[in-house]
């Protein structure tokens, strides 16, 4: 059959990620926009289609159809890739992430660690695209983005390490069958012997960092429209712009799958039985609209207090978690 020609296979994976990638860059936009309405009570986007459905497909069309300006002095070059550079390390990660035992576009023994270092190179576009726009409040937050990035990394990959302590892999599929067989099989709630003492604490410090990691409120201090404008984006107009915004959207995604892999049974149903690739669909989206909740509930932080949160409380905790893990690992 035609399907079990790798290369088409290949084709298949990549048309299919990249649609994942873009229906969910564009309709979490909308979800956002409607959630935040509902809370402040407004009405939200209500004139493009039904309920709105089609105002992302309209601010696409506006982007795409505007000239992307270069302001005079900027580095062309950095300034034109940068926006590009930010979409890659999304939609790769997406090609590790197990979504059930049978879709997967690419199996790794080190799929975590993959996902970290293309985590980097997001940065780096941001970094990229900061400096190349030569504004000030671009390179401010470019700056900002860069500490906080390191910042929150560490606690993150040192709670990824107890997982990995427990599930005895790094590879995503394995840690997601090691978790099958109903809710308390799950990290985050798991009593089959002492896990249950650190992991839920793991959980905690990963979704904190993620949500900061993805430069999200209360800790979007990269972007900070009320001290700095648009952040690392004031100087970008049409799909430049367009791009950095898809890839904060793709990255929200990339993180939920992760913490939902690690922590909450990847595909596995709450209940043992019907596991399958529409409930982790179900349980990313749980906690989107937990990461956007958040954001319309609680104002943004200062940039020492968002520091002072992970040097001093998050890698503290991360580190004693680690070693408690190891620990009962070695002792039990």
């Amino acid at each position: 059959m035609i399907l079990d020609n790798p290369i088409v296979r290949a084709l298949l994976y990549l048309i299919g990620l990249m649609a994942f990638a873009a229906l969910n860059a564009a309709y979490l936009v909308w979800c956002e926009r409607k959630g935040a309405a509902r809370i402040q009570r407004r009405i939200g986007p209500c004139e493009a289609g039904f309920a709105g459905l089609l105002q992302p497909l309209a601010d696409g069309l506006k982007l795409m159809s505007k000239q992307l300006l270069v302001p005079k002095g900027v580095d062309d070059i950095l300034f034109r890739v940068a926006p590009v550079l930010s979409m890659i390390p999304g939609i790769t990660s997406l090609a590790v992430i197990p979504f059930s035992s049978g879709i997967q576009a690419r199996e790794m023994e080190l799929s975590v660690l993959l996902i970290f270092a293309l985590a980097s190179l997001s940065m780096l576009a941001v970094l990229l695209g900061g400096w190349a726009s030569g504004n000030k409040f671009a390179i401010i937050s470019s700056a900002r983005a860069i500490s906080q990035n390191l910042a929150y990394e560490i606690p993150m990959l040192l709670t990824v390490i107890t997982v990995a302590f427990i599930s005895g892999s790094l590879n995503l599929r394995d840690i997601a069958l090691s978790q099958q067989g109903g809710l308390f099989h799950w990290n985050i709630l798991r009593l089959d012997g002492w896990h249950f003492l650190t992991m839920w604490i793991s959980f905690i410090i990963f979704f904190i960092c993620s949500v900061a990691e993805t430069n999200r409120a209360p800790f979007d201090l990269a972007e900070a429209e009320s001290e700095l404008v648009a952040g690392y984006m004031t100087e970008y107009s049409s799909m430049g712009y367009g791009l950095f915004m898809m890839a904060e959207y793709i990255n929200i995604v990339v993180g939920a799958c992760l913490t939902v892999t690690l922590f909450l049974g990847g595909w596995d149903s709450p209940f043992g039985v019907g596991s399958g690739w529409w409930w982790f669909i179900l349980k990313i989206y749980f906690l989107i609209f937990t990461i956007i909740w958040i954001r319309w509930t609680y104002p943004r932080t200062q940039i020492y207090k968002l520091l002072n949160l992970s040097w001093k409380m998050m890698i503290p905790f991360s580190l004693f978690n680690l070693l408690l893990t190891a620990g009962l690992v070695k002792f039990l």
